[in-house]
């Protein structure tokens, strides 16, 4: 194998890994609460801060490769990720399983950007879309087999498995690196925006945090106030950045470029279409298992149509993007995916089963569309010398929007299942309908913003 290719391998390798984390973790969650005796927004802090270690780390990943050297940092990432995914197996508490998730993020976050910059800088410019297409391929397949595998480990073992299951091949990947990847000099490097990342970072936990506690009925009448500080606090710490922004030269993310319309437009959808869906898939996850009692790997399946709806939508991206134009499939994107998230709630005990695998595909179709044409739009305009700073916001936002749609439903729902007057279902029910109403504010907000040229 020549060395490209192997360095192509320890990243897809540890790409595939970092993926199925995040969905295969998702299906075990409600098995988690029960073992833990905690609801959904405090479980949700599994998921969260595995992508809020991940947030972190990115912005800092190609400063410390420069410093340490690529082939230490990516060897000790996946040796991070693969002890800390052990650990978070051997767990005993819910806070002990939120750090170790923490550390397993910072160590995915460590090799995405240097993996892939690695893989990038090795294939020539007609090249990269051959990797590319791998890079996608993993991206569909990941998700879309992940649930089922997740699913099947705590049916017939227990959701401790769904995480010692990652470790051997994370260790084996950490090996390979060190021993594929050349020991490139160390270079001196200019240090990251320190102060901004700790903004982001801390602005990111208190919204986090605000939204986990305000629904959060176990803190009695302080939830609502410790809620609200922590959402005034977040709004004061963005204050704050953004005259940060001003006085730096190369800030971590650089606001101005946000007067580019085809990147702010991209951000956008992103938490309307997949933003919305983690938080839905999350709570769907609670609802049909707690409410309509599937089996944890029958719930896990249904992603695989997700899969199988998303593929087909790349592939009609790819083919319609240049004749259609970005603005046209946003519109028919929110459209597909808003239609899916409504057909849940047609999804009760007894229903057909025709309904959710009709959701499924539906979300996505959408989601697919949404996403690939997002992620093709975003960067368009920009040229080489701005194409890094624009990358570095791109990525920290779609990471942010995982985190936030998760949060944002879960606090939706606690606060349904405060009010007597709802049944659980109901709540569920209810959360649903918010997120078509936002799928279709966005929508109007894109066909009336005319003045944009997409």
């Amino acid at each position: 194998m020549s060395y490209r290719y192997k360095i192509a391998s320890v990243f897809l390798i540890g790409f595939f890994l970092d993926c199925i984390n995040i969905f295969m973790s998702a299906i075990a969650l409600p098995s988690i609460a029960s073992t833990f005796n905690t609801g959904t927004a405090n479980v949700a802090w599994v998921a969260n801060s595995y992508i809020l270690g991940m947030t972190l780390v990115i912005p800092m990943s190609t400063w410390l490769a420069s410093r340490y050297s690529s082939r230490n940092v990516l060897s000790f990432s996946m040796a991070l990720f693969g002890c800390s995914v052990f650990f978070c197996g051997l767990s005993t508490s819910l806070y002990e399983l939120i750090g170790w998730r923490f550390i397993q993020g910072i160590g995915g976050g460590l090799m995405i950007p240097i993996g892939q910059s690695l893989t990038f800088s090795l294939f020539q410019q007609k090249q990269r879309a051959k990797v590319s297409t791998f890079i996608m391929m993993v991206a569909l397949i990941a998700p879309a087999i992940s649930p089922t595998i997740g699913g099947l480990l705590v049916e017939h073992l227990s959701w401790h498995w769904v995480f010692f299951s990652s470790a051997p091949l994370s260790i084996i990947v950490s090996i390979l690196a060190w021993y594929w990847v050349d020991n490139d000099n160390k270079a001196d490097s200019e240090r990251p925006d320190i102060k901004g990342l700790f903004l982001v970072s801390t602005a990111l936990i208190a919204l986090l945090v605000g939204m986990s506690i305000y629904s959060n009925s176990q803190y009695g009448i302080k939830a609502e106030l410790i809620g609200t500080f922590a959402i005034v606090a977040t709004l004061i710490l963005v204050v704050i950045y953004i005259e940060h922004d001003k006085n730096h030269h190369d800030p971590i993310i650089n606001l101005s470029l946000f007067k580019n319309n085809k990147l702010t437009l991209s951000i956008i959808i992103y938490y309307a279409i997949p933003g919305v869906f983690t938080g839905i898939n999350l709570l769907n996850i609670f609802f049909l298992q707690d409410v309509l009692h599937f089996s944890a790997d029958k719930t896990g399946m249904f992603m695989i149509l997700y899969g199988i709806g998303a593929f087909i939508a790349i592939v009609a991206c790819g083919k319609t993007y240049n004749h259609i134009g970005p603005k046209k499939l946003f519109v028919i994107s929110l459209l597909i995916h808003s239609a899916g998230v409504a057909s849940l709630l047609w999804v009760h005990l007894g229903s057909p089963i025709y309904v959710i695998i009709l959701a499924y595909i539906l979300m996505g179709l959408g989601g697919g569309l949404g996403a690939n044409c997002a992620q093709t739009t975003a960067l368009m305009d920009f040229d080489e010398h701005q194409m890094l700073k624009g990358s570095v916001i791109w990525n920290i936002n779609r990471q942010i929007s995982f985190c936030v749609g998760a949060a944002f439903f879960t606090m939706l729902f606690n606060l349904f299942c405060m009010n007597a007057h709802f049944q659980n279902a109901d709540a569920y029910h209810l959360t649903y309908l918010i997120a078509v109403l936002i799928g279709i504010f966005t929508l109007i907000f894109i066909v009336k913003r005319q003045r944009v040229t997409l």
